[in-house]
């Protein structure tokens, strides 16, 4: 048990997995806080039961991820006032063993880290083809990085100096406070070390629409507060958004008639073009060709998803909207 680090799990419904995720965060630290979106299972009594802190959302408010991770940090200050660190994680995913111990040796040895992830693994890869892809997409690589995911030791004085996450972020919140936190002169790593657990159990294509809208409008955000120089905050997938998913696509059906239908076979051809590129880069870091090859489909076939994502975002700045969370399970 380490008194000097808590932990902030953050979730709505999620049954079975909170258990595991509260359990293991129990076993390193005695400073948990599970805070609740709202959820109708026995989530909320689950946990009181296990022994962490409960913290209850205003339904009237807009649900977020960051919103929940602030409230559970605001709450582990108020009872811990000279916490060090801080474990984040999510709901569905389970504390590997051992990982709070080593990522809090590393922000021991190393004062210029603000914070520091390991390896994210999906608990049932074969359970779809959507699982997969989730596993897929948390193979990141290894050493200084730009940005954390959700699951991730933050040392507390750093975050209560940017302010904590922006709670008006729907998705990529961890992104956009890293932006804030680098902009302060730290810097993030990812080590190679088992972290978390992850139970995306996304078993329809529905769920992965859903996801890659998410996805876009997290990447029109994100640019929106930081994209400009010299940060350049999701200016590279942004504009692909832009391009592969807006306008080559609309452009097509506009051309459709006086083509002769010409252009969507243009427009499918460019999609291969894109599709193979992407194989081929899965393939050089190490991903055998059946797995690259879907991983690419679901690159491409994104696109679209992502673009609706971006014009959501769009749109509701434009209208001063409400931003709502964007849930795919």
């Amino acid at each position: 048990m380490y008194s000097d680090i808590g932990v902030v799990a953050i979730g709505r419904n999620e049954g079975i997995r909170l258990e595991a995720c509260l359990r293991s965060a129990l076993r390193d630290s005695p400073h948990v806080v599970y805070v609740d979106s709202g959820s109708d299972d026995n989530s909320v009594e689950l946990a009181i039961q296990l022994g962490a802190d409960v913290v209850h959302l205003d339904q009237n408010l807009p649900f977020s991820a960051a919103r929940g991770r602030n409230a559970g940090f605001e709450r582990l200050i108020e009872k811990v006032p000279d916490l060090k660190f801080v474990q984040f994680v999510d709901g569905d995913c389970e504390i590997a063993d051992a990982w709070i111990a080593v990522g809090r040796r590393s922000l021991e040895e190393h004062p210029e880290l603000a914070a520091v992830c390991g390896r994210r693994r999906e608990r049932y890869p074969d359970a779809s083809v959507f699982n997969r892809l989730c596993d897929i997409e948390w193979n990141t690589p290894i050493g200084e990085t730009r940005a954390c995911g959700g699951d991730a030791i933050v040392r507390c004085d750093v975050l209560q100096a940017v302010g904590g996450y922006n709670e008006q972020v729907i998705a990529a919140e961890d992104d956009e406070v890293c932006v804030r936190i680098r902009q302060l002169g730290w810097k993030l790593r990812r080590i190679d070390h088992e972290m978390t657990l992850h139970d995306a159990d996304m078993h329809r294509l529905s769920q992965w629409w859903r996801r890659s809208v998410r996805c876009g409008h997290g990447f029109a955000q994100g640019f929106a507060m930081h994209g400009r120089p010299p940060e350049r905050h999701f200016v590279k997938p942004f504009r692909s958004v832009l391009f592969w998913g807006g306008l080559l696509p609309i452009v097509a059906v506009l051309l459709c008639w006086p083509t002769r239908f010409l252009s969507l076979g243009v427009l499918l051809l460019a999609y291969g073009v894109l599709w193979a590129k992407v194989t081929r880069t899965c393939r050089r870091r190490g991903f055998p060709t059946s797995v690259a090859m879907i991983y690419a489909a679901s690159c491409v076939g994104g696109k679209i998803p992502e673009f609706i994502g971006a014009c959501k975002y769009g749109w509701r700045r434009l209208t001063r909207a409400t931003t709502q969370i964007i849930e795919y399970k």
